[in-house]
C-alpha cells in the first residue's frame, strides 16, 4: 500500500486507489503540508482534495511528457467530439 506523500507535483501517474478499482489517470496539481489537491481524468476531469496519509492500493506508472502530450490529445479531441454532440 503507497500514499499520495509519494507522488510528486506537477506529475501524471496510473493509480490504483482501491484493489477492485479501476485503473485511474491522475495529476498533481500541488500540495500543502497535509494534503494534495489532484485531478482525476475519468469521462470528465475531477478536482479534488486527498489527505497525504490516504492509501493508494498501487502506482502502476508515472508517466513521462511524450506519453502525457499522446493522452492530452486523445482526452481533447474526445472532450470536443462530446460537446460538439451537445450543441445540437
Amino acid at each position: 500500500m503507497y500514499s499520495y506523500a509519494l507522488l510528486e507535483t506537477g506529475c501524471y501517474y496510473l493509480v490504483q486507489e482501491k484493489e477492485e478499482s479501476p485503473i485511474t489517470l491522475i495529476k498533481i496539481n500541488f500540495d500543502t503540508d497535509h494534503c494534495v489537491f489532484l485531478s482525476k481524468y475519468e469521462d470528465a476531469e475531477v478536482q479534488e482534495f486527498k489527505r497525504k496519509s490516504d492509501g493508494v492500493h498501487d502506482i502502476l506508472e508515472l508517466l513521462s511528457e511524450d506519453k502525457v502530450k499522446a493522452w492530452e490529445a486523445i482526452f481533447n479531441s474526445s472532450q470536443d467530439a462530446y460537446y460538439e454532440e451537445d450543441d445540437e
